[in-house]
């Protein structure tokens, strides 16, 4: 599972534009805040929270031998609702990306693939967050019984690619990065004859 191109880009600039002037943790545990005082170039100073650069997730899109696309409805807490996204999770500490990715798989929906096709990653939040996001098309998934956290309420199902695309494009897909995972495939399942 070779890394995408894009994923060497995911790093710090050497050098910073901005001062940070003092650093305190505001919120420790799972999702910690920092809150930074910091000096712009111009020489502005204020307040910054945020959460740390470090955190990692993988997005996971499965397709079936078939041509089935699988997504999932999971509650989310926040919004207290019911959303559809696709599969995803986070990378533990020490943990190789594309390993995630596989446990992933098969943690959410008992799934196991036989090609793993790296997408490009991204920030999804980086006006407010530190955290890299990885993405893969998994092909030729096999499904099997899923093994969900306690914490999780989801709920597997499958549509064709053409379908996948009709819900992205009409709203029903409002998760982002499961969108924008969904969008960096299309020309891959374009190429391999599912769209």
């Amino acid at each position: 599972m070779n890394d995408h191109p894009s994923w060497r880009t995911l790093k710090e600039d050497e050098g910073q534009a901005w001062q940070t002037l003092s650093s305190r943790q505001l919120v420790t545990g799972i999702r910690p805040i920092t809150e930074d005082q910091v000096r712009t170039p111009g020489g502005t100073e204020f307040t910054y929270q945020y959460r740390q650069r470090g955190p990692r997730a993988v997005f996971i899109l499965p397709v079936t031998s078939e041509g089935q696309l699988v997504l999932i409805r999971q509650y989310r807490y926040p919004l207290r609702a019911t959303i559809t996204e696709i599969v995803a999770g986070g990378v533990e500490p020490g943990e190789d990306i594309g390993r995630a990715a596989e446990r992933e798989l098969l943690e959410e929906v008992g799934g196991t693939a036989q090609e793993w096709v790296p997408l490009p990653g991204f920030y999804p939040q980086p006006s407010i967050s530190g955290v890299v996001f990885y993405a893969y098309l998994a092909l030729g998934v096999t499904l099997g019984e899923a093994h969900l956290e306690p914490t999780e309420t989801i709920e597997r199902f499958t549509v064709s690619v053409p379908e996948a695309y009709r819900m992205l494009a009409a709203g029903e897909i409002q998760d982002g990065s499961s969108a924008l995972t969904l969008w960096q495939a299309q020309a891959r399942l374009r190429e391999r004859g599912f769209l």
